[in-house]
């Protein structure tokens, strides 16, 4: 079930930055719980995104598109703070960071 959540995690994107959140590092934590209720910690770029209501709900409902996933909950931290190093190799191509 992880493995199709990180997928459709993968289609989320910042409508300002053209890398999915995922391969962004903006999501901490991914929890499977027994119930088959999901909590997700992410992220922004920056605390001030304004985009930031969009990909919450974004996240949220495709998270509980995924077959099995009963609910989500999409707690927003910001520590650590996120950075660059974070990226996945393939967002960092794709930025031009590398």
């Amino acid at each position: 079930m992880e493995e199709r959540i990180v997928d459709v995690l993968k289609t989320v994107y910042d409508p300002e930055i053209p890398v999915n959140i995922y391969d962004l590092g903006m999501i901490y934590k991914i929890d499977v719980q027994e119930d088959y209720n999901v909590e997700v910690d992410m992220t922004f770029t920056a605390p001030n995104c304004p985009a930031a209501d969009f990909i919450l709900e974004d996240v949220r409902t495709k998270l509980e598109s995924v077959e099995g996933v009963r609910s989500a909950n999409v707690n927003l931290v910001f520590e650590p703070a996120w950075d660059q190093s974070m990226m996945s190799e393939e967002a960092k191509v794709e930025l031009g960071f590398d």
